[in-house]
């Protein structure tokens, strides 16, 4: 999929901002993302990951707990708070069967948000999303890391697009299963498909739905090899997201990686109690046990982890040179789960906590220079 965004003056940087995990169940989108919409109407390429298929059909999907199908009529949302794509590859993506992927795909195509990582078949999911900016060209790959493999797509299946990871014993990979560094399987479709994304752009992003969910801090053992493996195949930069909670950020041969962005705007009713869906209703409460965490009462449309009301956008400025500098803008989470661009107190909270949980993580020390509209990385 082609999107064009901007002007064709080539000499100047390109603006990018990554949000994370995208759930809009609820009614009023647009209110949703309005504490956001100013970072992303600023960047010239505004880029999400879209955590649920947007449907009013489909068949449930077996083996996982599945979310909701949301309404297709909220993706125009995204499109008025500036989104130029979006990323499909993701354990829910696949909740409402093939309808939900075919109807989630077809209203992103007609808003004209450019999408990858999911489809009607492997071949579409393993397509990168190549944006056009000020004469410049960008390529966009998405990967499920962490399961349900019945969500994966095959020749003849919808679904997504997935980095197939060993796991303990060879238990079939599930989001909450134990997964090991990657082996060739994963290597070699990394290596194949940023290779053909190269041929049509000059920066390549990957984006891996990967991590330990409702966790402070802690990076699974097969994240930093496998990142490792994106880059050595020629990724420019990583993002990561499925962990409902901002990871630390890293530079590996020099390009940045953000472990986890955590959640750009989840608000939604499947996590409450007292849910009418079985599965949902257990998960409710043996996710806290799981992990150890009470969500904190007031956030009752994001009941995650006490410490996720700190989160962040990604922010990339692409220069002209082909440098990349790399930051965030620090994003605080208010009640009931709104997350609006944090004001200076917030925002030292978040990048001290930011500093902190990439130390506990065993990465190297950040330093950063505040700008006025980003914190620069180092």
């Amino acid at each position: 999929m082609i999107r064009q965004a901007g002007d064709n003056t080539q000499s100047a940087s390109i603006s990018i901002v990554l949000t994370g995990d995208i759930v809009l169940d609820i009614a009023q989108a647009d209110h949703w993302l309005s504490g956001i919409k100013p970072a992303l109407l600023a960047a010239d390429i505004a880029i999400g990951h879209l955590e649920v298929p947007h449907t009013l059909g489909g068949t449930e999907l077996e083996g996982d707990v599945p979310a909701p199908g949301a309404d297709p009529a909220h993706l125009a949302a995204l499109k008025r708070a500036g989104f130029t794509a979006m990323t499909l590859a993701g354990n829910h993506i696949a909740d409402r069967g093939a309808q939900g992927i075919a109807d989630t795909c077809a209203e992103l195509d007609r808003l004209g948000i450019a999408r990858a990582g999911a489809g009607m078949s492997l071949t579409e999911a393993r397509a990168p999303a190549i944006l056009h900016c000020r004469g410049r060209s960008i390529a966009l790959l998405s990967y499920n890391c962490v399961g349900p493999q019945a969500g994966w797509a095959s020749a003849t299946q919808a679904g997504c697009a997935a980095l197939p990871l060993p796991t303990e014993g060879d238990v079939q990979v599930s989001p909450n299963a134990p997964l090991l560094p990657p082996d060739a399987r994963a290597i070699t479709i990394l290596r194949e498909d940023i290779a053909k994304a190269r041929q049509q752009a000059q920066l390549v992003l990957v984006a891996l739905h990967k991590g330990i969910v409702h966790t402070p801090a802690a990076l699974a053992v097969y994240e930093r090899p496998l990142v490792a493996a994106a880059v050595a195949a020629g990724a420019d930069v990583v993002i990561g997201h499925h962990a409902h909670i901002i990871r630390g950020v890293e530079f590996v041969q020099g390009r940045p990686v953000f472990h986890g962005l955590g959640n750009g705007c989840v608000v939604t009713h499947a996590l409450s109690p007292g849910q009418d869906h079985p599965a949902r209703a257990a998960w409710v409460e043996r996710r806290k046990k799981l992990f150890g965490f009470e969500p904190d009462p007031a956030y009752t449309l994001a009941p995650f982890h006490p410490e996720a009301i700190n989160a962040m956008l990604g922010r990339l400025l692409w220069h002209a040179d082909g440098r990349i500098e790399a930051g965030f803008i620090p994003v605080y989470i208010e009640p009931p789960g709104r997350p609006v661009l944090a004001d200076s107190q917030h925002a030292a909270q978040v990048r001290q906590y930011l500093l902190r949980i990439t130390r506990q993580a065993g990465l190297p020390e950040l330093q950063y220079e505040i700008r006025d509209d980003m914190t620069v990385l180092q």
